[in-house]
């Protein structure tokens, strides 16, 4: 049936429960109906006349832009999952369409997006398959599961936190949770790592200095409490703290004042702590090498993180994470790991935990253009181990090594010719330049 000629297609747009914004070639948005401005959290007159990016914040904003690539290349793009970051800074999972937008003479004039909220998609899936989720944190296991649970209380009460566990769990992104969970969301969230500073600059990296309080002193400096102020401290390995620091965190946390290096005034800081180790600050307290008083202090709310060879239910889970996010990252249609791959995943202990597991699939993305992650875009040390047969080229030992061989290969496949590569290596001319003028290593 015909649609009446006199209803107006914006009066069209503006009944659908899908969000339907449209951008001019320089993303300036044109249109933007209230379904839009509802999932977005913001009114449809003011996303008019701004950047597309500065409305949505999206997980494609950062250079992988889909009505970029529907402009640029004259394509469509259907049903892919993104999230955007609402004003309040929720982020909300949507599933997004896209095509160019045409003048009457057929011109590209700029581009549309359609999108709807699928959060209720999400969660219910999640629950079907047993995932706890908070933030950017996903898990299947049962003692990550319960820390979770508690977290939302715990960021509640603005009590100083601990976080322990290896290297690579986690802990930063348990304490951006914290804060993001917490009443200072809105301010600012600093990180320091306690173990990269010498101990002789910590404290005015801390505290700040005044003009004159050492050498090199030509200005006063703010310290990290300073500009923490309103939010959240995140005290990073402070295991390593020198004890004569740990004498004056201590004062911090108890009388919420500090001085700066080379002052005599106190400053006032409304910081909130939360602090991460994988050390055993216990019994480096019972060895008198960290501050009993202040281990205490620091742990009011203590949360350990397993690593992850204690909860092998979570790798295939973030390993499906992390392939979405290099995707979209790398413009890459990576669907999945084969069978044999993810065993190998599943096997190994990661001594590098989840930061491990990270770099291992963005390492297998440079060797895999498309399809599923095969044991052979897998990192060497994940092989099996075999009696080296002469005459069989060496795996690559670092990631240089890896985008180099990468490189060679795919020229030798398709004769020299370099468009060929590119395409097979999705990269540019420019990126396939670079690779192959760096070397090897």
């Amino acid at each position: 049936m015909a649609l009446p000629r006199d209803i107006p297609c914006e009066a069209i747009m503006e009944s659908l429960a899908d969000g339907v914004f449209t951008v001019d070639t320089d993303f300036t948005i044109t249109f933007f109906n209230r379904a839009a401005g509802v999932i977005a959290g913001i009114a449809p007159v003011e996303a008019l006349g701004r950047k597309c990016w500065e409305v949505f914040h999206s997980s494609l904003c950062d250079g992988a832009c889909a009505l970029g690539r529907c402009i640029t290349r004259d394509t469509t793009l259907t049903d892919q999952s993104i999230f955007i970051v609402r004003p309040d800074g929720t982020k909300v999972p949507i599933s997004i369409s896209a095509a160019p937008l045409r003048d009457s003479a057929g011109r590209i004039v700029g581009g549309v997006e359609t999108f709807r909220d699928i959060s209720d998609i999400k969660r219910l899936r999640k629950e079907l398959e047993g995932v706890c989720t908070l933030e950017d944190i996903v898990t299947k296991s049962r003692t990550l599961a319960r820390s979770l649970d508690l977290l939302p209380r715990i960021a509640e009460s603005g009590s100083t936190v601990l976080l322990l566990g290896e290297s690579g769990t986690g802990k930063e992104l348990f304490a951006r949770a914290i804060h993001n969970l917490s009443p200072a969301a809105k301010g600012p969230f600093v990180a320091v790592n306690c173990g990269a500073i010498p101990g002789e600059l910590l404290e005015s990296e801390l505290f700040g200095h005044v003009r004159g309080a050492f050498t090199d002193a030509r200005s006063d400096r703010k310290g990290r409490f300073t500009l923490a102020r309103g939010g959240t401290l995140f005290l990073d390995e402070v295991g390593e703290l020198p004890l004569a620091l740990q004498v004056k965190l201590l004062r911090v946390l108890q009388e919420r004042t500090f001085e700066p290096l080379g002052s005599e005034v106190s400053v006032a800081t409304d910081a909130r702590i939360v602090a991460a180790t994988n050390r055993d600050l216990e019994a480096m307290a019972q060895a008198s090498v960290f501050r009993r008083d202040l281990f205490y202090r620091l742990s009011v709310a203590r949360i350990h993180l397993p690593p992850l060879r204690e909860r092998p239910e979570d790798i295939p889970l973030l390993a499906a994470t992390f392939i979405e996010r290099h995707n979209l990252l790398t413009e890459k249609a990576v669907t999945g790991l084969t069978d044999a791959a993810l065993r190998l995943l599943v096997r190994h202990e990661y001594p590098g935990n989840v930061r491990e597991l990270q770099n291992i699939l963005e390492y297998a993305f440079i060797l895999c253009p498309a399809g599923r992650i095969a044991p052979e875009h897998l990192p060497d040390y994940l092989l099996p181990k075999a009696p080296a047969l002469p005459g069989l080229p060496q795996a690559p030992a670092t990631m240089r090594a890896a985008k180099y061989q990468a490189a060679r290969a795919a020229l030798a496949r398709h004769d020299g010719k370099t468009m060929a590569a590119c395409r097979e290596l999705d990269i540019t001319k420019d990126t396939l330049r670079r690779i192959l003028s760096q070397g090897p290593g």
